[in-house]
């Protein structure tokens, strides 16, 4: 257990360091002054690329935890963990290269899949430290042959909480694309659907808890 979660933190990690290169990359050619709001407009062919490349890294990331575990559980849950790694350590990475962000207020690009998503860097690594706790509650309880029953209930309201997320990052989007600088983000909705999502996974635990000890 121990070492599976070695080689996947080292994953994480290793791939946060080569998603902040490609982003200096580009940084380099788009933003050479830095980057900052309003958005450089970028040709067709990028965009698709740039689409396609965070499309690659969610199969990739899947595929990565489907060859270390064969329950599909254990696989969400190792899925989870890797992307919240991923994420928080793209940031380190970047702060490290190029001194960026300057805080945790600093709005960033979030995904482009299926339209941008933006908002301040805080609420990202929010969410991926959600992740990384689920996902390695989850395999330590695995690890010990104790698997969740997620009802319809629990998933249901998994859904709702995330599409509040999302919905958070994406209603500032129309503000970016008419070419101004996003100054406003809905944190109340943002930490509603994270609460939400957060509430129902720790009530879960607790109810698989309570119900062994009977």
């Amino acid at each position: 257990m121990l070492k599976q979660l070695l080689w996947l933190t080292i994953w994480g990690v290793v791939f946060g360091y080569m998603e902040a290169a490609v982003v200096i990359y580009l940084r380099d050619i788009y933003y050479p002054e830095g980057f900052s709001f309003p958005l450089v407009i970028i040709e067709d062919r990028i965009l698709l690329t740039e689409l396609l490349r965070e499309a690659a890294t969610l199969l990739l990331i899947w595929a990565t935890v489907s060859l270390a575990y064969k329950r599909v559980q254990s696989r969400f849950a190792a899925f989870f963990l890797l992307f919240g790694l991923w994420d928080i350590f793209y940031y380190i990475f970047l702060k490290l290269l190029l001194d960026w962000p300057e805080s945790l207020n600093t709005w960033d690009i979030l995904f482009l899949i299926p339209a941008p998503w933006v908002g301040p860097v805080w609420a990202p690594l929010l969410v991926s430290i959600g992740f990384i706790y689920a996902g390695t509650t989850l395999l330590f309880y695995h690890q010990k042959k104790r698997f969740f029953h997620f009802d319809r209930s629990f998933i249901l309201i998994g859904i709702f909480s995330a599409l509040l997320i999302i919905l958070s990052f994406m209603i500032p989007v129309s503000s970016i694309l008419d070419q101004n600088i996003p100054t406003d983000f809905p944190w109340i909705l943002f930490l509603t659907g994270f609460l939400i999502g957060t509430g129902v996974f720790l009530y879960t635990v607790y109810r698989s808890d309570h119900a062994d000890t009977k």
